[in-house]
């Protein structure tokens, strides 16, 4: 999976396509991401001693990875993400639009 956590994308397909968000949480067993403010679902809360009044709370479910694109830091379009290896053998994440290395 080539998203991280803390990364800028934007969601192409599905009822939520053309939202830019954050990614807060990666899962990598199920290839799924959660996205800042997209994906809201309703949830229902029994009142407990953390939440005593209960209630219903928006919260952000996961979206499939293949749902969403890298937003590129330089060019600041969404963007396919290749990987390269540098000299000192280490492989980094880089934008296929404009080859900027992006982690």
């Amino acid at each position: 999976m080539r998203i991280k956590k803390g990364d800028n994308v934007m969601v192409i397909t599905g009822k939520d396509a053309g939202k830019k968000g954050k990614v807060l949480k990666v899962i990598p067993k199920e290839n799924r991401v959660v996205v800042e403010g997209v994906n809201k679902v309703k949830k229902h809360q029994k009142p407990s001693r953390a939440f005593p009044q209960g209630g219903i709370l928006k919260i952000e479910a996961p979206l499939h990875a293949s749902n969403v694109m890298l937003i590129c830091n330089k060019c600041d379009k969404p963007t396919r993400v290749g990987a390269k290896i540098l000299d000192n053998k280490e492989k980094v994440r880089v934008c296929k639009k404009c080859g900027e290395i992006i982690d």
